[in-house]
């Protein structure tokens, strides 16, 4: 397997994931979001193509990782795990205490597969379900 690395990416090249994998029924342009400029983007490349995206945010010691899509040609591969371990050591190394997402409900045995807990906070939104889920980690 050609090896995979991850690097921080500018918030512009994270959208034709996010477009394509989380809202395929949606414009481009609607993948932008206005904490964008405020959040640290991180890009998976295997070789010279991103593959998968994810997209984190920080709030005092808490941080929140959003949109995290990875190519449906790549996926089941190991690549979403090696992301979110990145970002925990790189959250963890800027003193997070809580690292925390908005799951949507597909995903859920996923992230409890990586130590992540249920909050029991369920909501939907845009037609899906969501539960936060977070784990603490300092």
């Amino acid at each position: 397997m050609e090896e995979v690395s991850i690097e921080q990416i500018r918030h512009e090249l994270t959208w034709i994931l996010r477009q394509k994998v989380l809202y395929p029924e949606r414009d481009m342009y609607d993948m932008g979001l206005e904490e964008d400029l405020s959040g640290i983007h991180f890009g998976a490349f295997k070789g010279n193509r991103l593959v998968g995206v994810i997209s984190l945010f920080q709030n005092g010691n808490d941080f929140q990782f959003r949109k995290v899509a990875v190519d449906q040609a790549t996926q089941n591969m190991g690549i979403g795990s090696m992301m979110l371990n990145y970002i925990t050591d790189f959250a963890l190394s800027e003193g997070c205490k809580r690292l925390w997402c908005n799951a949507r409900l597909t995903a859920i045995p996923f992230y409890l597969k990586h130590g992540f807990a249920q909050t029991g906070k369920t909501f939907k939104k845009g037609g899906v379900d969501y539960e936060t889920m977070e784990k603490y980690i300092a």
